[in-house]
């Protein structure tokens, strides 16, 4: 029984030269190569840069069935030390740039604004009411709610949402909200 010496004598004519791969297999891996940047033009070169790594291990790989592969992890390791090197900018200064702190709120405004929420909860039937303080002031999930309330969730989910349609009409929030 004899070994053949090289395994590739059988997929030699599938691809002879280097140049016959990239005209056949070009696409395909420029789509990789797309899929791994993304601005077109840096795809392009990623996969150059791949291929002429391919092309430099041409004559040591021994099985060209597997050509797609290399290319692939040679896009891969390519596009890896490409981020690795990337360039971040740091700059040394005096004072850290803190934004602008917001304003405090006013406490009478708050306070206003508290009184006219509860005042319009208050103006809901009281099986909306319940539910809303339940959800949104002890802060029960639907399927809590309808349990305390002993409704289905579906039931819970109609009546808050019929609910917080009329706050949002309410004319005190409106004025306020305005």
């Amino acid at each position: 029984m004899t070994t053949p010496v090289c395994t590739s004598a059988s997929t030699a004519a599938v691809f002879p030269t280097f140049s016959s791969y990239v005209r056949a297999r070009g696409p395909v891996l420029l789509r990789t190569a797309r899929s791994l940047s993304t601005n077109p033009n840096d795809a392009e070169d990623l996969l150059q840069t791949a291929l002429t790594k391919t092309f430099v291990a041409w004559d040591r790989i021994e099985d060209h069935r597997a050509l797609d592969g290399y290319v692939r992890r040679a896009l891969i390791n390519t596009r890896t030390s490409q981020w690795r090197k990337r360039k971040v900018e740091e700059f040394v200064v005096d004072e850290m740039p803190e934004p602008d702190p917001l304003p405090a709120p006013d406490p009478a405004e708050l306070q206003g604004l508290r009184d006219a929420m509860w005042r319009a909860v208050m103006r809901l039937p009281a099986r909306q009411r319940a539910m809303v303080v339940l959800r949104y002031y002890e802060d029960l999930s639907e399927a809590q709610t309808a349990e305390v309330m002993e409704v289905s969730v579906g039931t819970v989910k109609s009546a808050v949402s019929r609910a917080l349609a009329k706050l949002r009409e309410d004319p005190d929030l409106a004025m306020i909200s305005a």
